[in-house]
């Protein structure tokens, strides 16, 4: 498909300028609302090894590692910052030793793309510092919140982090990351209305509700995605509960012939009759939960607006079957593209390919320019825009061409992996089952298991162990006559002396009393399940 040889070209023609403090595509100066560093670059980055560009992943990481710096006096989206910023680090991390970077020893629980990662989480956390426990939407990356900010934040910029939070958590063994993230989504939960609804913006000081249009769209859209995925991610139930509480009130107040309107929270009628092209990812999220008959009609809904347009105008009235004015525009948007490659790997369906070439027809001929592919400022005429967003090489370009290869190594079932030894014992990696966030960038859910042991399974193993060398000890007393080395301890670090009395001491718990241990295989917690092919299997229990 000539699509797989023009976007590598776009992707490089389009990074190579975006080195630190380099000006862009346009040859205008850095944009300071993207921090001064290069998001593009952090952006994109798995897009180029799913793609197979190997050497230019590696080049990239390098020039992130030489250049990007988050002590900088700039106001940044939390939101934004958090799933391209955040995420795109996190992703790329996980990926590097796929991609051929020499890793450090301990990875995946160190390296410097975590590192970078970590460090950028940190510059948000002064945002959840407020009585509510939600973040406002904007913090200053060297001084915090700056004194005048306004507390109004959207529902998604409230409830999109658990994702990239609950990872970094994991890999570095700092849970202030993902309390932070859970906290905010039990704020929003509990400030749904009666009638099962949240709005699409929130005061975080008061938790009072300033916008009160209930949607599935914009500002409040990823959300509900980040409490499925967060639930698959984490095998949570709490979390897959809520959204299907959430999704019983969504069809039960603004779905309207396989369409989704805006109504009031409170009252359930509706406000805005019209499908907006951030939507489109809902098909897709309602695949992850196994619902595909509904998710099928809803995406082919979205399929007609398409081929009306070439694309998904921002938004369409649904009762006019037209644009609305100065909505006109679309973006590059990989919404219906995510949607078609989630619906194709649960069914298999034709038509959801034929939306794929529809796509790359479409962008191929009406946005390709000769360093990019440009925003289209009009569907009606096709008008370009002098831009072109990050999120469409991060997003659009990746789920287009993941719809096309089924033999990535994103869509593996489990029957290749990698064995990684870590600091905390053997780890599996790249079996498949990757959360993808808000922004396309892959997670791999075993990852938040090679960095963690809980502490008393781990003094369970030791006691087992002394309990194993003591018994041999003795045995061999009786045996032979001869004195034991006495029993197992763990090596104790250059300079200490070691003893089970100061080893549990340094531990922070009290010695215990010697136990018989009972081997036995438990059974399998709901924590423990994995997904499978992008399936979620609810327990039964």
């Amino acid at each position: 498909m000539p699509f797989r040889l023009l976007i590598p070209l776009g992707l490089l023609c389009a990074l190579l300028p975006l080195h630190h403090g380099a000006p862009g595509p346009d040859g205008s100066a850095p944009d300071p609302a993207h921090y001064s560093f290069s998001l593009t670059l952090i952006d994109a980055l798995d897009t180029l090894l799913i793609l197979g560009n190997v050497s230019e992943f590696q080049r990239v990481v390098e020039v992130l590692q030489d250049n990007v710096d988050f002590d900088i006096d700039v106001n940044a989206s939390v939101f934004e910052t958090n799933i391209r910023v955040v995420g795109g680090l996190l992703s790329a991390h996980l990926l590097s030793k796929k991609a051929g970077v020499e890793v450090e020893a301990g990875w995946p629980c160190s390296g410097p793309l975590l590192r970078m990662a970590e460090e950028a989480a940190r510059k948000l956390l002064p945002a959840f510092q407020t009585p509510t426990g939600m973040p406002y939407g904007t913090v200053n990356l060297l001084h915090g919140v700056n004194p005048g900010e306004t507390p109004v934040t959207c529902t998604a910029g409230i409830g999109t982090f658990i994702v990239e939070f609950a990872t970094l958590s994991s890999l570095t063994g700092d849970p202030v990351f993902e309390d932070v993230a859970r906290v905010a989504l039990m704020r929003l939960w509990e400030s749904r209305s009666d009638i099962g609804l949240v709005g699409n913006h929130i005061d975080v000081l008061t938790g009072k509700w300033v916008a009160q249009d209930a949607g599935i769209g914009a500002g409040v859209d990823s959300y509900f995605e980040y409490l499925v995925k967060g639930a698959i991610l984490l095998q949570d139930k709490k979390l897959m509960a809520m959204f299907l509480e959430y999704n019983k009130a969504i069809r039960n107040y603004t779905r309207f012939d396989d369409w989704y309107l805006w109504v009031q929270m409170y009252k359930g009628t509706v406000s805005m009759p019209v499908f907006q092209s951030l939507e489109a990812y809902w098909p897709g999220l309602q695949s992850l939960i196994g619902d595909i008959d509904n998710a099928m009609r809803t995406f082919l809904n979205y399929y007609t607006v398409w081929k009306q347009f070439g694309g998904l105008p921002e938004f369409y009235n649904i009762p006019q079957g037209y644009t609305v004015e100065k909505r006109e525009g679309y973006p590059l948007r990989p919404e219906l593209i995510e949607s078609a490659m989630y619906l194709y790997r649960a069914t298999g369906d034709p038509t959801l390919l034929e939306l794929g070439r529809d796509a790359v027809e479409s962008i191929e001929k009406i946005s390709k320019v000769e360093c990019g592919f440009a925003t289209i400022k009009d569907l009606r005429d096709h008008k370009l825009d002098n831009r072109m967003e990050s999120f469409f090489l991060a997003e659009t370009v990746k789920y287009l061409y993941l719809l096309f290869d089924p033999t990535n190594f994103i869509h593996n079932n489990g029957s290749t992996f990698d064995a990684v030894i870590t600091p905390y014992g053997e780890c599996i990696l790249g079996a498949g089952g990757y959360i993808f966030n808000t922004e396309a960038h892959p997670i791999d859910p075993a990852a938040l298991h090679c960095c963690q042991r809980l502490k008393e399974e781990q003094w369970e193993v030791e006691d087992l162990m002394r309990e194993f060398y003591s018994l041999k000890r003795n045995r061999s007393k009786f045996q032979k006559k001869t004195v034991s080395s006495g029993p197992w301890e763990p090596p104790a670090r250059p300079g200490t002396l070691f003893s089970p009395e100061n080893h549990d001491q340094a531990r922070g718990r009290k010695p215990a009393k010697q136990k018989v241990p009972l081997l036995s295989c438990p059974s399998q917690p709901f924590t423990s399940k994995l997904a499978l092919l992008g399936q979620v299997f609810l327990d039964s229990s």
